[in-house]
């Protein structure tokens, strides 16, 4: 029965079955609308760090993909490259299988001795003590120098000023993270790197749909990279973005991303005709990974990107909400502020716990876990404390105070699009109730 049910859906645009098809369509249709619920649940109150962004419209997109049988990257990855482009203004977009391989790529491709001008062993590349491993790693997986400094403490972004002051005579570029889809102070950073002569790298893993005086995270380097995890704005389950204006670093970082092929490339016709001794379908011209995404991804892309507005508003509503309503303890609790000129994509909502409060970031997680209300870090903290850092050569500039202080005193609680009125009311209540326990803590 399985067999022959999927063989009249492989086939269903050109034999007459596509009766079937659509059946199988409403059935998924009805599944999510019985089974898809995750808005708050008044008898099992439980606010968790994310809830899913797909349903019925990207199962059935991928479910067509599967029983097309072209899974690989093909058109329908493609086309959400296309798509992505052309939603923020990029030139070029290369996509891949996370958001991590996206650092990855990035960075390959700039130390590239193949590129005129590329990084070399031994390069600077300052970076923001306020950051995810994997920003990090790619620099020194290719043997580059991570020179780490501190961030701004109203921000929680990388600080112009200490990016200034860590410049050395190694520094080559500068690669901020736009924490928590907070953008950077971009104008201080691109005249700094202008100035200066250094790339600009933008970490965006976490800032799809944030801007810097209307204009797109991303827009402002020589490479931007994005996220699409399962917890972030939008899904394609695991995957990533690159994106830039520079067509010989969108061909490199397409040469890379598959192998060292030159298969996936535009100009590919020049090296046939350089290399005319070897069959131009599997001609590898350089090093290379395989970062590849998948058909399945790249559609689903293709129907989430339209719905990244809607989300957007809604986690920025629900951050703006909660701000207001927690200032009221605003003696105990410190939130992260929007950057003059920005507009945050309001990844999660972080908060810090002020050193004059009479209880610690522990004793609220507890609190808050207890009522199924999830927490987690900011990010992982001041990356120059992981242990993993130890084992490499890196630089710190400066004390890295402010960022020290997040790692020690931060948390974050989920703000997607399933947190509704009701969600925003029981979290209040959790730490109005919280803070009813704590005696020296004044409204």
């Amino acid at each position: 029965m399985a067999d022959n049910l999927y063989s009249a859906l492989a086939v269903s645009h050109v034999d007459g079955c596509d009766a079937v098809w659509q059946n199988i369509q409403e059935g998924i249709l009805e599944y999510c609308r019985q089974h898809h619920k995750f808005g708050f649940d008044q008898a099992k109150p439980a606010v968790r760090l994310h809830e899913p962004t797909f349903s019925a419209d990207e199962i059935i997109a991928a479910l067509e993909v599967l029983l097309s049988t072209r899974v690989t990257m093909g058109p329908k990855v493609n086309a959400f490259e296309r798509q992505f482009a052309q939603s923020g203004g990029f030139a070029h977009a290369v996509s891949n299988n996370s958001g991590s391989s996206a650092n990855l790529l990035a960075v390959a491709a700039l130390t590239n001795p193949a590129r005129e001008g590329h990084l070399r062993p031994g390069d600077e590349v300052i970076v923001s003590a306020l950051s995810w491993s994997t920003t990090i790693w790619p620099l020194i997986q290719h043997q580059l120098v991570p020179v780490i400094v501190d961030i701004d403490p109203v921000t929680w972004n990388i600080d112009p000023n200490e990016v200034e002051r860590a410049i050395g005579p190694r520094t080559r570029a500068v690669m901020p993270v736009h924490v928590y889809g907070n953008p950077c102070d971009m104008r201080a950073l691109s005249d700094i790197c202008r100035r200066r002569g250094l790339l600009l790298i933008e970490d965006c893993c976490e800032a799809l749909g944030a801007y810097y005086e209307g204009m797109p995270v991303g827009r402002f380097g020589k490479v931007g990279t994005f996220s699409f995890y399962f917890s972030h704005h939008i899904t394609t389950l695991e995957g990533g973005i690159c994106v830039t204006d520079d067509f010989e670093l969108v061909e490199m970082m397409r040469i890379l991303r598959a192998h060292g092929w030159t298969r996936e490339l535009e100009d590919r016709d020049r090296y046939a005709k350089k290399y005319p001794e070897i069959d131009p379908r599997f001609l590898f011209v350089n090093l290379g990974y395989n970062l590849r995404m998948t058909e399945l991804q790249g559609v689903m892309g293709t129907v989430q990107l339209p719905k990244l507005a809607g989300f957007v508003d809604q986690r920025r509503e629900t951050s703006a909400i909660w701000q207001k309503e927690w200032s009221e303890w605003g003696n105990v609790f410190q939130f992260q502020q929007e950057t003059p000129g920005g507009r945050t994509s309001a990844f999660g909502f972080p908060v810090l716990v002020k050193p004059t409060a009479p209880f610690t970031v522990g004793d609220i997680a507890v609190a808050l876990n207890a009522a199924a209300i999830e927490t987690r870090p900011i990010i992982c903290g001041n990356i120059a404390k992981q242990p993993a850092m130890q084992l490499f050569d890196h630089r710190v500039s400066g004390s890295l105070a402010h960022a020290t202080r997040v790692m020690e005193s931060g948390f974050s609680i989920g703000n997607h699009q399933a947190v509704d009125a009701e969600a925003r009311a029981y979290v209040t209540g959790t730490i109005a109730k919280f803070m009813s326990h704590q005696g020296k803590v004044k409204k």
